[in-house]
């Protein structure tokens, strides 16, 4: 009995230590994305600094058209649309349930999901912005407003808060440096095609991405606080 109380107080001055590495990632994680997101609505409201730039940006991409980069883009945008990013998260969250036999994680990222659906919700009605010239849309007619974007935060959420959840407990340093990796290639994927398909201005991109790190670090804190360090048996 005494042996196992004097265990347990031994490790619980560890599991602080091993939690505070993942509370600073996480609070950097909270305070860039709340920072990115705040210039961006300040520009957007005072159509100044990077918002000078949207109307530039957006004929940029408009003029570098051509049929390859568009049935790229085009596949891009349709599989990370809202609906179909919300379909992916409950499947991959409930085929992970199962395989695991665990409810934790999943629920961590449908968490995170639902999270960015409700301010990216929040957000379009607060702002009321109005994408741009519907002539320039490539993929028809969209009369949903335009700040933020609501596939990029989607989007980049579910990969990062995966990447997260997943190599935090099993990868090694060079599988997360390339996990991450990937998921930064994917994000710059979505958030470029958003711009070349003519469905958003650059300033609805930066301030969905400074949301979808915000909420990571949010995701980051959350588990951090229940399990401190994972360990490597991937519990």
């Amino acid at each position: 009995m005494i042996p196992a109380l004097t265990s347990r107080l031994r490790a619980a001055p560890a599991l602080r230590f091993r939690q505070r590495p993942l509370f600073l990632g996480a609070a950097v994680l909270l305070v860039a994305g709340d920072a990115i997101f705040w210039l961006m609505f300040a520009a957007v409201l005072s159509d100044s600094g990077l918002a000078a730039l949207d109307g530039t940006v957006h004929s940029l991409m408009v003029d570098s058209r051509g049929p390859v980069l568009t049935g790229l883009l085009t596949a891009v945008t349709t599989v990370t649309a809202p609906t179909w990013m919300s379909v992916i998260g409950v499947t991959v969250a409930v085929m992970w349930a199962v395989w695991k036999k665990e409810l934790w994680r999943p629920a961590v990222l449908m968490g995170a999901m639902v999270l960015a659906v409700v301010l990216s919700t929040v957000v379009k009605h607060d702002v009321g912005r109005s994408r741009p010239p519907s002539s320039d849309f490539l993929l028809g007619p969209d009369d949903a407003l335009s700040f933020p974007s609501g596939h990029v935060l989607g989007a980049v959420v579910f990969v990062f808060v995966l990447a997260y959840l997943l190599l935090s407990r099993s990868g090694t340093r060079t599988t997360s440096v390339f996990g991450f990796m990937g998921a930064l290639v994917f994000t710059l994927l979505v958030a470029y095609s958003r711009l070349y398909l003519g469905y958003h201005w650059l300033t609805d991109v930066v301030a969905s991405l400074g949301l979808a790190i915000g909420i990571t670090g949010v995701a980051v804190f959350v588990d951090a606080a229940k399990h401190g360090t994972p360990r490597r048996d991937g519990s």
